[in-house]
């Protein structure tokens, strides 16, 4: 039976593990925005924005690998458990090594799309010719702690996402501040940090006892049927990904439009949503880990309690957030930039940000939910329908709004997911197990 502290002993070591990721991004903000110049701020926003369709969208070696594996060890099928891994690094390989073959092109047309100014696509096309060179690291490690995670270790991606953040912030320190190189400094950075976390995690691995990674049987590992599902979720999850993604990186395309102040103003601002998503993320995965187990062993009660149990605790924790951002907002943009533009033109936004908190919880839980059922179709078909007969749409309806109307889109957005998804777990809830 699942109870109010086994869910937190797998939620939050993940909420630590992920609020440091944030954490990281507010470093580079506030080490940029401290600069002498809003460029730099913009250029991090804009070279990460692209680094975000990259990676992001291959976050389903971390989320896919995560459901199967779950279901996987509830069932108690110990080879298919190691074949999961064998088969998420194979397919993380092969990207990072397409991934970098096509870098240039990835380059020339993502700064094509995004139509910046001039000074600030120099400076976002320093960023990411160092930052490409993580790829290898980041999908490699997206599969490991998805891995690791379906098997309820906990312990060992908070340790791998901690020493990664912590390196990053230490690296960041050393080149920016003490070497004086700005964008590349933190580019530089951030490649250096996740090789260093790729090391641990093979460490980790190497070390696990209940598991022990041997070399891998590829009979079972190229299962056609079990590689053909694997793929197809992956597929799913690959497009919904994508889909989310480009809600940001039109939010964020769609700010440089307004300025330079409203895009920095708004990526002050994005790091509010952050962290609650970074937090709520933490009860999400410890969603996936408890859905997929209780689907595994065809438990329809632990799936009730599993839902229940980090419902209300999402709930407690938006209202916190909200609460947090009311009484501190203007507490926290003071700290993220000294630039009195910057920071009076995000307080005249911050009313938005209040109400996210309590209106995009729900989407969060039922994508850990969704993950551990491994209901990929039906995650990326309501993104889909949600950024394409919603999002869009809103926006453009409401372009005389200017910043108000882009900020309204992201909120129906949000609000449109968050409901769907709702209605969709409960016809699917009696034939989960």
């Amino acid at each position: 039976m699942f109870n109010h502290r086994q869910t937190w002993q797998l939620a939050l070591p993940m909420i630590i593990a992920n609020i440091s990721t944030p954490v990281l991004g507010l470093v580079d903000t506030a080490m940029m925005g401290h600069l002498s110049s809003p460029l730099y701020l913009g250029a991090v926003a804009i070279g990460g924005m692209i680094f975000d369709f990259l990676f992001w969208g291959f976050g389903f070696l971390r989320m896919g690998t995560t459901g199967l594996t779950a279901q996987a060890f509830g069932q108690n099928n110990v080879p298919e458990i190691r074949a999961i891994l064998w088969r998420a690094l194979l397919i993380s390989g092969l990207i990072s090594f397409l991934i970098l073959l096509s870098q240039k092109v990835i380059g020339q047309f993502g700064f094509f799309l995004i139509q910046s100014s001039p000074e600030i696509e120099n400076l976002g096309l320093q960023y990411f010719d160092i930052r490409i060179w993580s790829a290898p690291a980041t999908l490699s490690l997206y599969a490991i702690s998805g891995w690791l995670l379906g098997l309820q270790n906990v312990k060992a991606p908070l340790a791998i996402v901690i020493t990664t953040n912590l390196g990053n912030i230490a690296l960041d320190l050393l080149f920016v501040v003490k070497f004086k190189w700005a964008v590349e400094g933190v580019a530089l950075a951030s490649v250096c940090a996740e090789y260093i976390g790729l090391v641990l995690a093979i460490i980790l691995l190497l070390r696990n006892k209940q598991f022990l990674i041997r070399r891998p049987v590829w009979p079972e590992v190229f299962q056609f049927k079990k590689l053909k599902a694997m793929l197809y979720i992956n597929q799913n999850l690959f497009i919904r990904t994508l889909c989310l993604i480009f809600a940001f990186a039109f939010f964020t395309t769609q700010s440089a439009r307004f300025g330079e102040i409203i895009l920095a103003a708004n990526t002050v601002l994005l790091h509010f949503q952050t962290f609650l998503a970074y937090t709520l993320d933490g009860l999400a995965n410890a969603a996936e880990v408890l859905t997929g187990r209780a689907i595994g062993k065809k438990n329809k009660l632990l799936l009730k309690q599993a839902v229940l149990t980090t419902g209300f605790w999402s709930l407690l924790i938006a209202i916190v957030f909200s609460t947090i951002y009311f009484f501190f907002g203007k507490d926290i943009i003071n700290l993220l930039t000294n630039l009195q533009s910057v920071g009076n033109t995000a307080l005249e936004y911050l009313p938005w940000l209040l109400a996210l908190p309590l209106i995009s919880f729900l989407s969060f839980l039922f994508d850990g939910i969704f993950v551990g059922a491994t209901l990929s179709k039906q995650m990326r078909d309501i993104m889909v329908f949600s950024v394409l007969g919603c999002y869009l749409p809103v926006y453009y309806f409401n372009l005389s709004l200017q910043n108000h109307g882009l900020w309204l889109a992201f909120t129906c957005f949000m609000v449109i997911r968050s409901l769907l998804m709702t209605v969709l777990f409960l016809k699917k809830y009696k034939k989960l197990c």
